[in-house]
């Protein structure tokens, strides 16, 4: 055998051991449960913002729930618009099968509009969206 073909053979039992190894990477992500919130109790939503008031609230919460593969380490954005434009972006972190983690955007009286949270992969796939109106 050349050197060149056991250097070719090394490098190719390299490439696959490392590949076989790798974490699970953000399309093995699938979203079971989204939602705005007022508010989390233990770690969990207490209710589903379909319509709210500015003048009601503080601050509201975009709380996702994950199942994927153990292994998973990986982050995810959540960004917030009002009308179809960006006013906050938060990166969390995704570590685990059974994975749940929330943003927390503070409301402004008169933000009044078409309300979305977007849940974005690390690759900037849309995964689910949550919309809702505020008067």
């Amino acid at each position: 055998m050349t050197l060149t073909r056991i250097l070719c053979s090394v490098s190719l039992a390299v490439s696959l051991s490392l590949a076989g190894s790798g974490k699970a990477d953000a399309g093995d992500l699938k979203i079971t449960e989204m939602a705005v919130t007022t508010k989390i109790v233990k770690g969990n939503p207490i209710d589903s913002v379909r319509r709210i008031s500015s003048s009601s609230v503080k601050a509201l919460y975009c709380f996702t729930r994950f199942s994927a593969p153990e292994d998973t380490d990986t982050t995810i954005k959540q960004i917030w618009y009002i009308d179809d434009e960006p006013v906050a972006e938060y990166e969390l972190p995704v570590k685990g099968a059974h994975w749940r983690t929330y943003s927390r955007k503070v409301v402004e009286k008169g933000n009044s509009g078409l309300w979305r949270c977007d849940a974005v992969d690390s690759e900037g796939n849309v995964l689910k969206s949550v919309s809702f109106m505020m008067n």
